[in-house]
């Protein structure tokens, strides 16, 4: 789906990927619904918008709250008149804790940010899509969703149960005229740390999309055009950086051989 003229939903659009995802769309001639719990973000957005911002509407949006999303959901179609796609951006990881020793009030807040917050975006807008002659559904899972990383076990499997909705969508749309995507990304130059409230988290905030390709880093605005070009070109399955693709390939070839390896340079690299 050509995304210009089209109204998209995302969210976390107030930082980071989402930013950068919103910003590439209105670039690309698309209205944008940017969604965040954290308005101040998303007016910075709509700033760095510039002569787009236009094309911009934001609403705050706490994701884990039902009742809230669909009400969002039936507000959003009303801001534009219709509403062609969604994006779920949004996602916390967690600190790097093994299993054992995680709090359960942990494990409910990525549950139910990184999953039951992408299922009742995608319930609360599925039956205004499926009306539209045009569709489309994209989802953000990780890397994480099919390598397990040590430390990070919560977050992989809210990321995988993501995955796995998706799939699911895929197969029961195919008649329909929505698209669904899922996009797998390894690790992009975002505050996704600090904003998930990590211990000790770095703040990218003071360094430049230069600096980090310099140092081969994914930046968000690479992410988003990866992102938003898979969309434009009908892909189910995306994939964001050298390493994910890797690793990817890795899994499915030598998958026992690939959590080892993964593993050693995790536990390596945080003490465990």
């Amino acid at each position: 789906m050509k995304v210009a003229g089209k109204v998209i939903v995302v969210t976390g659009a107030g930082n980071g990927m989402g930013r950068a995802i919103s910003l590439n769309l209105l670039g690309k001639g698309a209205k944008v619904i940017g969604l965040d719990i954290n308005m101040e973000g998303l007016k910075q957005t709509q700033e760095l918008a510039g002569a787009n911002a236009q094309n911009m509407q934001v609403m705050q949006l706490d994701i884990t709250n039902r009742e809230a999303v669909e009400q969002t959901a039936a507000e959003a179609v009303k801001l534009f008149g219709a509403v062609d796609g969604i994006i779920n951006n949004a996602g916390i990881i967690q600190d790097f804790v093994p299993v054992s020793k995680m709090e359960y009030r942990t494990i409910e807040r990525v549950m139910n940010i990184n999953f039951y917050g992408t299922l009742y975006m995608v319930k609360s807008f599925l039956p205004h899509l499926v009306s539209r002659p045009q569709a489309h559904i994209v989802n953000v899972s990780s890397m994480g969703a099919f390598a397990p990383v040590p430390g990070q076990t919560f977050y992989g499997a809210s990321k995988a149960a993501v995955r796995a909705l998706t799939e699911g969508l895929m197969t029961e749309l195919m008649d329909t005229h929505v698209e669904v995507s899922e996009v797998f990304p390894g690790p992009v130059a975002t505050n996704i740390q600090k904003n998930s409230g990590l211990k000790g988290a770095v703040d990218v905030s003071g360094y430049s999309e230069e600096d980090f390709k310099k140092n081969g880093v994914t930046t968000p605005s690479m992410a988003a055009e990866i992102i938003v070009s898979g969309m434009e070109a009908g892909k189910w399955k995306i994939i964001i950086g050298k390493d994910c693709k890797q690793m990817d390939l890795l899994t499915r070839i030598a998958p026992r051989y690939a959590m080892k390896k993964l593993a050693d340079a995790i536990k390596k690299l945080h003490n465990m």
